[in-house]
């Protein structure tokens, strides 16, 4: 495997990493950003705006899933 593959590999594993959703957000709110910047407004905070939206989703799409499996699982004892 060439080191240019390699990197792309690399880069691709940390961005998107064990969600492609967060990787997805971030890239639309870096695109956003760099979109209301050439607008001429401030774009500063629309990356956090988003990361910290993408975030809460997350979490609450992890937290369904361990409730789910919570409720399938058998009773022990």
């Amino acid at each position: 495997m060439s080191w240019l593959r390699r990197a792309a590999v690399a880069v691709y594993d940390f961005v998107v990493g064990d969600d492609w959703r967060l990787g997805l957000a971030v890239l639309g709110g870096l695109v956003a950003a760099v979109l209301l910047d050439r607008g001429g407004a401030q774009a500063w905070w629309v990356v956090p705006v988003v990361v910290l939206a993408a975030l809460g989703e997350s979490l609450y799409r992890a937290e369904r899933k361990t409730r789910h499996a919570d409720r399938t699982r058998p009773e022990e004892g």
